[in-house]
């Protein structure tokens, strides 16, 4: 791949792409071996769409990068997932984590329409739940990374924050599967093996693209804008869930992926690269801030009083993803 020229560049960035494909088949024969759409969405899903984010604070301290870079590629990551990738399926299909059910006759279908009901309403508490920690995380960045830097006192608390969460998450994993007397299929470790395969071809495909754009001195393409760069890329996988998952009907994986996948970045990769290296906030650090945010907030408005994100707040969430942009790329 890499003696193809001017093609090479491409070729990593399909690599990266196909990778990715191959985590959302593991990840839909995981969903059909046993894992319920909001445990996929919520504890295993985030992982693989966030491994690129790691894998980018990994390389960046491997050679030396400023930890300015790591913050820029999980700001526009997560303000991706929040406005852009939850937006375009509101718009194209659907987010309704509250569908209708329509009333039939008769005791057993009764039963089974009511059923249906407890389990949307289960997803709308999850998704809920999982909005406030992005709304927790989001908040301890901003107020840790206030005066402008983060320390490593400031990545020891992000990271035992994001541990403490995914213990929670594992219990309740555990406690459901006791509740209904059901076990993971063995089959899942041989799924995840091929997550691992898939994130290493991931790992050759970033750490390729990091050392060329680095090596741009100039243009668009160039290690100036390396973090905005990285941060789209690792939002590919995400919109790739989005696009698969609104078509086929799934919202609540749509929306627990996006927003779940923005714990990974924030609090984790920012978390441990401070914990190694203490490294000043970009310049676009308040702007993406006040937009996560804002954009949980309104998140959390639409699923309790609505039970889905309406058109026209998916709309407006993409014109804040281009104000984020005009204001983060073009002013010099």
């Amino acid at each position: 791949m890499e003696g193809h020229g001017a093609w090479a560049p491409l070729l990593f960035v399909a690599l990266f792409i196909g990778s990715s494909l191959l985590m959302i088949w593991a990840l839909e024969a995981m969903n059909a071996g046993g894992l319920e759409g909001t445990v996929l969405g919520t504890l295993i899903t985030p992982y693989c769409t966030g491994i690129g984010n790691l894998l980018v604070a990994f390389v960046v301290g491997r050679h030396g990068g400023p930890g300015s870079v790591v913050m820029t590629n999980s700001i526009v990551n997560n303000v991706t997932n929040m406005t852009l990738l939850v937006g375009l399926p509101a718009i194209f299909w659907t987010m309704n984590v509250m569908p209708q059910t329509q009333k039939t006759a008769g005791k057993g279908k009764k039963k089974r329409r009511n059923t249906n009901q407890r389990v949307h309403e289960i997803n709308r508490l999850s998704l809920l739940l999982t909005l406030t920690a992005v709304l927790f995380f989001t908040g301890a960045v901003w107020a840790l990374g206030h005066d402008g830097k983060l320390d490593f006192g400031d990545g020891l608390v992000l990271v035992g924050l994001f541990l403490f969460w995914q213990l929670f998450h594992v219990y309740d994993v555990l406690k459901s599967n006791v509740q209904k007397n059901k076990s993971l299929d063995w089959v899942l470790l041989l799924y995840v093996a091929v997550l691992a395969a898939a994130a290493y071809a991931q790992y050759l495909s970033i750490d390729w693209l990091d050392q060329w754009v680095r090596r741009q001195n100039a243009g668009f393409l160039s290690a100036k804008n390396i973090g905005w760069l990285s941060g789209w890329l690792c939002a590919l996988p995400n919109g790739l869930l989005a696009v698969y998952y609104g078509w086929r009907g799934n919202p609540e994986i749509v929306y627990t992926s996006q927003v779940g996948d923005g714990h990974i970045c924030i609090p984790l990769c920012v978390g441990i690269f401070a914990l190694y290296h203490s490294f000043a906030m970009p310049r676009e650090f308040l702007s993406g801030m006040y937009l996560l945010l804002g954009a949980t907030l309104v998140h959390m408005f639409c699923v309790v009083f609505f039970g889905q994100l309406p058109r026209i707040v998916g709309i407006a969430l993409i014109i804040a993803y281009g104000v984020f942009l005009y204001n983060g790329l073009l002013p010099s």
